[in-house]
């Protein structure tokens, strides 16, 4: 770890819902590499949490190994992933046989990928696709139970129930990503990773999307962690960010305070990256350095 991480906050002050502990992720390749290096932090009930960084920084991994998807040649080296459940109390995800980590996924900690718009299976209904997260996971509802699930879910995102029936090559970018958040949420899990949910959208179907997920966040109560290369717009809907530099964490601050004073060279080239809507031609966010070019 570097010497930055001593100064990271991890706190959060509302109460914790996943804490995540020197996590550490290595891909044993001819020469290992350590895509995450003693990544921390703690997420909040019903907070947003930020994640970003430039592509290849760790984020998608990261998030992988709370989920723990990986696959080989993908380890989790060290670390702990503490769930507080409002049922079964604290659970480390990482202890968890492979049968209880398939259950408690999508039921507790739901996860929509990146890319996930084009995930849906092109030749299946969006309502058996909704319904067979229910049939897994929830295998006492009746099939009535299970079709007005999958309609109140799809009704919540903003889309018409009385699509159910159509194939996800009739929906639009922007309304498969709403399926895909509803499938997300159905079983209204406490916490949910959102790994690029807005890419390839335009900034109108993006700020719809967004507008969503922050209703829903405030209606259901579960917490999101937000991964995305684009500060700015975390700065908009988050409550407090982390940034991702080569693998570590190197900066977790309040959305507010990292923008007025963020501590890391590479948060502020970061900020500095994104033109200022106002001022002169040529003008920066203000993030505290005169040059958005400067040496980190």
């Amino acid at each position: 770890m570097t010497d930055t991480l001593a100064n990271i906050h991890v706190e959060t002050d509302r109460r914790t819902v996943l804490s995540v502990r020197d996590i550490s992720v290595v891909y044993e390749v001819d020469q290992p590499v350590e895509a995450v290096k003693h990544a921390s932090f703690d997420l909040g009930e019903g907070e947003v949490l930020g994640l970003a960084g430039e592509s290849g920084c760790g984020k998608t991994t990261l998030a992988y190994a709370i989920n723990r998807l990986h696959r080989p040649p993908a380890r989790i080296s060290t670390g702990s992933v503490i769930f507080a459940d409002r049922d079964a109390g604290d659970i480390d995800l990482l202890e968890l046989g492979d049968e209880d980590m398939r259950s408690f996924r999508w039921s507790k900690l739901s996860m929509v990928f990146q890319g996930a718009m084009n995930a849906l299976n092109p030749v299946i209904s969006i309502r058996a696709q909704l319904e067979d997260v229910l049939t897994t996971h929830r295998p006492g509802l009746s099939r009535g139970e299970r079709r007005q699930r999958a309609a109140d879910a799809l009704a919540r995102v903003g889309v018409d129930p009385e699509r159910l029936n159509a194939y996800p090559h009739e929906f639009s970018g922007g309304m498969r990503q709403r399926v895909m958040i509803a499938m997300a949420m159905i079983l209204e899990p406490q916490v949910m990773i959102m790994d690029e949910p807005t890419t390839a959208l335009d900034v109108v179907v993006q700020r719809d999307i967004l507008r969503e997920i922050l209703r829903l966040r405030d209606e259901l109560g579960f917490a999101v962690i937000f991964i995305t290369h684009d500060l700015p717009l975390l700065l908009e809907v988050s409550d407090r960010i982390a940034v991702m530099l080569q693998g570590e964490i190197v900066e977790l601050e309040r959305a507010d305070t990292l923008y007025r004073h963020a501590q890391h060279p590479y948060t502020r080239k970061l900020l500095g990256s994104f033109p200022s809507l106002s001022g002169s031609r040529g003008a920066f966010i203000r993030t505290g350095i005169d040059d958005p070019e400067e040496e980190l």
